[in-house]
């Protein structure tokens, strides 16, 4: 039987890897998961009333767009956090999650050829896994883009040469960054806009982590393209509860952008999607609709960039994120580091390598790894500790 070659080539996902890497070794005291980003933080209690009134609605079909209910609690919640007025029947769509609909987009969106060529799609360089799947999915070119201290750890997409930026389709970028935790300035988005208004092509904005930062809202794409009166189907906006409410599991996810592009979005989600339950999709919309425990979780990240900070502080290279839960800490080589912390004190983490594409010497992440912050506080500063003692000392 033959099977088909296009994902052959893929390296092993980043957690059966780390799996493989550590598990048959023995940790060195407690064990400290600090690997995958999963919110531990309390979702609003209130949560699991709402899907108990609902639970008739089990029973049916949900509506694979989203119910009228949730599609109005998003638009209003971009509304509130973004300023931009959009049309639930037509601007909007609910997701199971936003990894379904990073690659659905290109799946729905990205043209078989650009210029007579072969089409290239965008990612940044570290990325999140599903970029690189979604552009091969739709035979693109996915171009790496490496994200670096020297570019802000952001990628630099203006300096590409033209003749890639005339094959782009697409460019996936996700602010706050996941694992670096840099924000996109507006500064950054107007010359993204513009370049993708030179060059024709799309933008997707990964927003997941846009509720959790320090002391200022992460600018977001929406608000400058509105500013910027930019052509509403260059861009196309995701997020989801996961993070900013700690529903990881509610798997309510939002994507937004033109009419078109919802349109052509929703008609391969008809055959392909998977929508969320009606009573899920009740709990959603009244999460989308409250702000007061995203405040609260915030606060919570806050208490613990404050611990890092005073945990690293002196340690030459560190870099205190501007948003998100990740910590992208500097060494020498991630994935050793990562089998000796494991080997000595139990704590596990992330080699950056795992999250990047490159060969050895030209991987943007063999030099780092990540943590996530999402331990109870007392958990976070003893891992922190012990984590710095182990390989700072």
């Amino acid at each position: 039987m033959n099977f088909p070659e296009r994902f052959s080539d893929l390296p092993e996902y980043a957690f059966p890897r780390l799996r493989t890497l550590l598990d048959h070794h023995q940790p060195g005291g407690e064990v400290i998961h600090m690997t995958i980003g999963a919110p531990m933080h309390d979702f609003p209690a209130w949560v699991t009333d709402v899907i108990t009134e609902n639970a008739a609605g089990f029973k049916g079909y949900p509506p694979n767009e989203g119910s009228p209910e949730l599609r109005s609690a998003i638009t209003d919640w971009i509304d509130r956090r973004y300023g931009v007025s959009m049309d639930p029947d037509t601007n909007v769509m609910a997701l199971n999650g936003t990894r379904e609909g990073l690659y659905n987009a290109a799946m729905a969106l990205c043209p078989e050829q650009k210029n007579g060529k072969k089409p290239v799609i965008l990612c940044p360089n570290p990325f999140y896994q599903v970029y690189m799947v979604a552009s091969l999915s739709v035979r693109a070119e996915p171009v790496f883009i490496s994200a670096t201290a020297a570019t802000g750890h952001l990628p630099n997409y203006s300096g590409l040469p033209k003749d890639v930026l005339n094959r782009t389709v697409a460019a996936y970028i996700c602010s706050p960054a996941n694992p670096q935790g840099a924000v996109a300035s507006r500064d950054y988005w107007v010359e993204l806009i513009q370049l993708a208004e030179t060059y024709d092509f799309r933008i997707f904005a990964d927003e997941c982590y846009s509720e959790i930062y320090r002391d200022t809202a992460p600018t977001g794409v929406l608000t400058v393209a509105q500013e910027l009166g930019a052509d509403p189907e260059r861009i196309t906006l995701f997020n989801s509860l996961s993070k900013r409410s700690n529903l990881a599991g509610l798997r309510s996810g939002l994507i937004a952008g033109g009419p078109e592009t919802i349109k052509r979005v929703k008609q391969l989600r008809n055959y392909a999607g998977a929508p969320l339950p009606l009573p899920l999709q009740a709990a959603a919309a009244k999460v989308w609709a409250d702000e007061v425990h995203v405040v609260e979780n915030r606060a919570l990240y806050q208490e613990k960039y404050t611990i890092a900070d005073e945990v690293f502080a002196g340690v030459q290279g560190y870099m205190a994120p501007e948003a998100g839960f990740f910590l992208w800490l500097p060494v020498e080589n991630g994935e050793e580091t990562t089998l000796r912390l494991w080997q000595e004190t139990g704590v596990r983490v992330l080699p950056g390598a795992y999250l990047s594409q490159g060969d050895p010497g030209q991987n943007p992440g063999e030099q780092f790894i990540r943590v996530a912050m999402v331990a109870p506080k007392t958990e976070l500063r003893q891992g922190l500790i012990t984590l710095r003692d182990c390989i700072y000392s």
